[in-house]
């Protein structure tokens, strides 16, 4: 375990704050303009989206323009179940022939939550200091809990955990076509 915290692969304050060449090209998939004076109308529409899709609401502060929601799901996929019965078959093979004592695992992905965070913030575009626009982004990552490698009909309890960041370019146009429809339905009183 200290070995892991020893490596060579820090990362110093300095590098941990510098945006990546890709950081623009995310930032422009996760962000739209709508032009509309009210920012609850767009938190309130925003909320509905997200609901249509799965996610349960778990935070609003309309102070902030901020909205969080999230949505379980299983993680597990065909590929990784595959290659785990692949080395739980080998493993067994080598322990019958005496090879090797131990049977290998290889962890799969067990259950994930992923969560979308939106941001709504009012631009100004009069002299005056008006909005009329507003600039909203969301980010949608996603939590990945794997198993601890036991098979069978036995409780998994999740193990190792990651964080992934979705950056499917496909799946905030869905949603940012959803925001804008439910925008004009809001607006509407429809």
């Amino acid at each position: 375990m200290l070995a892991g915290c020893a490596g060579s692969s820090r990362t110093t304050p300095i590098e941990f704050f510098q945006l990546k060449p890709e950081s623009s090209a995310n930032r422009a998939i996760q962000t739209r303009i709508f032009e509309t004076r009210d920012s609850d109308e767009i938190l309130s529409a925003s909320a509905a989206v997200l609901q249509d899709l799965g996610f349960q609401i778990t935070e609003v502060d309309r102070s902030l323009g901020f909205l969080r929601g999230a949505k379980e799901r299983s993680a597990r996929e065909y590929g990784q179940e595959i290659s785990r019965s692949l080395v739980a078959f080998f493993s067994f093979a080598l322990s019958a022939l005496s090879l090797s004592n131990a049977t290998t695992m290889i962890p799969v992905d067990l259950q994930q939550q992923i969560n979308a965070t939106l941001i709504a913030v009012p631009l100004a575009s009069t002299t005056r200091g008006e909005a009329f626009r507003n600039e909203v982004r969301i980010v949608f990552y996603r939590l990945v809990w794997k198993s601890d490698g036991r098979f069978g009909n036995t409780y998994i309890p999740p193990g190792e955990q990651k964080m992934e960041m979705i950056r499917n370019a496909e799946i905030y146009q869905q949603f940012f076509a959803r925001l804008s429809k439910s925008i004009f339905l809001e607006a509407q009183k429809i």
